[in-house]
C-alpha cells in the first residue's frame, strides 16, 4: 500500500471542521501510516492533545518554545522527519500566516521550515473564503507549490450553506495517498533555471532584468510535484523555495552555467531563467558621478547557458526546453531561437509593456518540431502544471 510506513505530520488549526482531523489520522493509520500532530493553540479548543495523542499512538507538539521538545527532536527535524505535511484543517489565519512567511508559533515555523510537500484542506465561511484576502493567499501558496484539497460546498457551521466547508476525511485521505505515489516523473532527474542573473558593475551596481523567479519556481515546483528529483539553479529572487526541490542559488550568468553543469547528468533542463546578455568588468569600488561624462562601459557577452545545455553531446538531457520573452512578433522570435539554440522546445510569451514580470498570470506559445501550441492567459502555477505534465509524456514515452 502507498501510505504503508509512510510519516505524516498533521498540523490541526482551530476552526470547528477540526474534529474532522481526528477521523484522517485514524484513516491514515488502518492505511498503515505513521502520523505525528502538532496542535495549535486554537486548535486545542475544539480537539483536545489526549484524543489526539490517543490516535496517533505519539505524543502531541504544540509548543515551539518547549526545552523538552526541542531537546528531544527539535523543530526542525519535526518538520523533515516526515514524507508530507498536511493542514487539516487550514483556517483563513492560518492560510494567511503561511503566504506571510511568518513563524510566530509551531505550526508556522515548522510548515516554513520544512522541505516536504505540504497538503492544506481549507475550512472557513463562505465569505471568508472568497475574500480578496484570502483568494490573494492561496494564489500565493498556490504558487509555491503548496497543495490543496477543498473546500467543498455545503452546510456551514454558521447555519449557512456555500463553499468553505473542509473536504471530507476520506478525500483528504485520498489526496495524501495521491501525492505520496509514485509519480509519472519518479526517477527522472530534472534541472530547472528560474529568476534574473545580477552582473555586477561596482560593490553596488548591477545588470538585471525584471524576471521575479516566478514561473520557474511554479515550473520546479510542479515538476516536484510528479515525482521528478528537481534542481532549480535560481539567481536572485524573493521567493521561499520550492517544496521537495534541491536549490542552488547563484547570482551571475557565470555561476550559473557553472551551477547547470554540476548538475548533469539530467533527463530534462528547463531553462526559465532570464539571464543576463551582458557583463561588465566590475570596478573595485563604487563608480562616483563627478562633473565630468559619466563612465563608460564595456560590454561582454554572457555564456549561453540554453544553448550549451542543448548543444549535441553524451551529457545532452534528453529534453532541453528553452523560455523566450519577446516584445515583438513573438512566435517568429522564438521559432527562430529553438532552431538557433538547438533545443527541443521553446516557451514563449510577449512581455511588451512589462507583461509577465512578476505578475500571477502568463499566456504561452510553447514552440516544438510539431508546430506551435497556443495557451490562454493562465495563472502561472497553471502554465507550470500544463508544462510539467507536457514533461512527463515526453520523458515517459521514451521520445
Amino acid at each position: 500500500m502507498v501510505l504503508d510506513g509512510r510519516r505524516i505530520l498533521i498540523v490541526i488549526s482551530g476552526g470547528i471542521a477540526a474534529y474532522k482531523s481526528l477521523e484522517v489520522i485514524r484513516r491514515l493509520r488502518e492505511s498503515g501510516a505513521m502520523v505525528r500532530a502538532v496542535l495549535t493553540r486554537g486548535g486545542k479548543q475544539f480537539v483536545t492533545p489526549l484524543s489526539v495523542a490517543a490516535l496517533t499512538g505519539e505524543r502531541v507538539f504544540d509548543d515551539v518554545f518547549s526545552l523538552t521538545d526541542e531537546a528531544e527532536i527539535g523543530h526542525i527535524r519535526l518538520a523533515r522527519d516526515c514524507d508530507l505535511v498536511a493542514v487539516v484543517p487550514a483556517t483563513a489565519h492560518l492560510l494567511a500566516r503561511m503566504a506571510s512567511g511568518l513563524a510566530d508559533d509551531l505550526a508556522t515555523t515548522l510548515l516554513l521550515a520544512t522541505d516536504r510537500p505540504i497538503l492544506v484542506a481549507p475550512a472557513m465561511n463562505t465569505r471568508m473564503w472568497e475574500h480578496a484576502a484570502t483568494r490573494a493567499n492561496m494564489a500565493c501558496l498556490d504558487q509555491r507549490g503548496v497543495h490543496r484539497v477543498g473546500p467543498a460546498s455545503g452546510p456551514l457551521a454558521e447555519g449557512e450553506s456555500g463553499i468553505g466547508r473542509m473536504a471530507e476525511p476520506a478525500e483528504i485521505l485520498q489526496a495524501i495517498t495521491a501525492l505520496l505515489a509514485a509519480g509519472p516523473l519518479a526517477g527522472k532527474r530534472v534541472l530547472v533555471t528560474s529568476g534574473p542573473t545580477h552582473e555586477p558593475i561596482d560593490p553596488v551596481r548591477y545588470i538585471a532584468n525584471r524576471s521575479s523567479g516566478r514561473q520557474g519556481h511554479a515550473v520546479a515546483a510542479a515538476l516536484a510535484g510528479l515525482g521528478a528529483e528537481v534542481i532549480l539553479v535560481t539567481g536572485p529572487v524573493w521567493l521561499p523555495p520550492p517544496p521537495g526541490c534541491r536549490v542552488v542559488s547563484v547570482e551571475t550568468a557565470a555561476q550559473m552555467l557553472t551551477a547547470c553543469q554540476a548538475a548533469l547528468p539530467v533527463d530534462a533542463a528547463i531553462c526559465i531563467a532570464a539571464v543576463a546578455d551582458w557583463r561588465v568588468e566590475p570596478a573595485a569600488s563604487k563608480l562616483k558621478k563627478g562633473a565630468g561624462p559619466p563612465p563608460s562601459l564595456a560590454l561582454a557577452t554572457n555564456p549561453d547557458i540554453l544553448a550549451t545545455l542543448a548543444a549535441p553531446g553524451p551529457s545532452r538531457p534528453r529534453l532541453v526546453v528553452g523560455f523566450a520573452a519577446e516584445t515583438e512578433r513573438v512566435v517568429e522570435q522564438a521559432q527562430a531561437k529553438r532552431k538557433q539554440k538547438g533545443c527541443d522546445w521553446i516557451v514563449a510569451n510577449d512581455v511588451s509593456g512589462g507583461a509577465a514580470f512578476g505578475a500571477e498570470t502568463n499566456r504561452v506559445h510553447v514552440i516544438s518540431a510539431e508546430g506551435v501550441e497556443d495557451w490562454p492567459l493562465l495563472q502561472k502555477a497553471e502554465v507550470a502544471a500544463r508544462l510539467a505534465a507536457r514533461v512527463a509524456r515526453t520523458l515517459g514515452d521514451g521520445s
